[in-house]
């Protein structure tokens, strides 16, 4: 047992305790990569070429990595990237695959969809849904309003018309809409604290968190340097990069590329 945990010097099969840099016995030189030998954690080899998914929040599951050792990879409540108790998971959510050395993540239809956060300003559509904070919001058009006249020429009574620009709609669990507030100008900001539309319990959320505005007939949503992120609905299919974050029913990951 002893020789077991010595080097035995190649010349005279004498044992050579372990930093030693001569035999005792003949003075034979160790040679250099016994003396810079290590001793290698056992553990499943990753792939320089492949990408984990890091559970960032979770229900207790936070740290927990992924290894995307294969072509792809299904995430559900089954499936290589399981949360069997997240019910705002589908079964079959989405899968991630590489395309040549590209990552993508690709919605399998899911109820709920997958959220990428957003760097700075991105271009939406009325219909796009995003998540600030603990927040899911849907952009709506301006609705069209309705004939005011009765026929008889009589004028519907009501509160003073303000003109708007497009409305957001909060959409709450199970699909009802919530809150729903129009911008009166081209640019409606979201937040905790002195916003067009705030939600002071929120503790996700940052003061001034994100803002949609029409520019040139288009919608653009930009992310206020939040803390935690602005997130949008993917269509599809979408390329992923390092220090993505995604969230999936509850469930936040990040993405981290090994290859440089």
């Amino acid at each position: 047992m002893d020789q077991a945990r010595n080097y035995l010097c190649m010349e005279c099969q004498t044992p050579v305790p372990t930093g030693h840099k001569f035999c005792g016995r003949c003075g034979q030189v160790v040679p250099q990569e016994v003396l810079n030998a290590k001793t290698a954690y056992f553990s499943d080899v990753q792939d320089p070429s492949k990408a984990r998914l890091i559970v960032v929040r979770g229900d207790g599951m936070e740290g927990l990595s992924f290894h995307l050792k294969a072509d792809s990879h299904t995430l559900g409540r089954t499936g290589q990237i399981a949360f069997p108790e997240d019910r705002f998971i589908s079964p079959n959510h989405a899968t991630f695959a590489y395309r040549d050395t590209t990552l993508v993540v690709r919605d399998e239809g899911s109820l709920n969809g997958v959220y990428v956060r957003i760097r700075g300003t991105v271009a939406i559509a009325p219909g796009d849904t995003f998540l600030a904070g603990d927040q899911l919001f849907r952009l709506d058009a301006a609705p069209v309003e309705p004939n005011p006249v009765d026929p008889d020429g009589t004028v519907f009574y009501a509160s003073p018309k303000q003109p708007m620009t497009f409305r957001i709609t909060q959409l709450l669990e199970g699909g009802a809409p919530g809150v729903q507030v129009g911008a009166r100008g081209n640019v409606l900001q979201i937040g905790r604290f002195d916003s067009d539309l705030n939600f002071p319990n929120d503790a996700y959320l940052s003061s001034a968190h994100c803002k949609v505005e029409e520019a040139g007939g288009g919608y653009l949503l930009t992310d206020l340097n939040s803390r935690n992120g602005t997130y949008l609905r993917i269509a599809s299919e979408r390329e992923l990069a390092h220090g993505d974050y995604l969230f999936f029913g509850r469930k936040l990951l990040r993405v981290e590329m090994n290859a440089s």
